[in-house]
């Protein structure tokens, strides 16, 4: 992908996917209206701590809490930087 960000210890790079525009029922739903996503992509991987390994790998989709991470924005693309343990789980 030719990333230049490399997070450090426990950290991970993730970016999110995109919201749903459309319910099940076939409802579209307006962007002001969106929540913000709780779903991404790992984009990358610290190295750990030396008492816990990293459980999760560049290109695995996880699920985090709403208010987790810090956003940035690097090359026009959003990515959010959180610790692993503000992953609550791998999809």
């Amino acid at each position: 992908m030719g990333l230049n960000i490399k997070p450090l210890a426990d950290r991970v790079l993730i970016e999110p996917v995109e919201a749903e525009t459309t319910t099940a029922a076939g409802i579209i739903i307006p962007d002001n209206a969106k929540e913000k996503p709780q779903k991404g992509i790992v984009v990358a991987v610290g190295t750990g701590t030396k008492d816990e390994p990293m459980t999760v790998k560049s290109g695995d989709t996880v699920l985090y809490g709403k208010y987790a991470g810090t956003e940035l924005k690097f090359e026009g693309k959003d990515y959010l930087i959180m610790r692993e343990s503000d992953i609550l789980a791998i999809v």
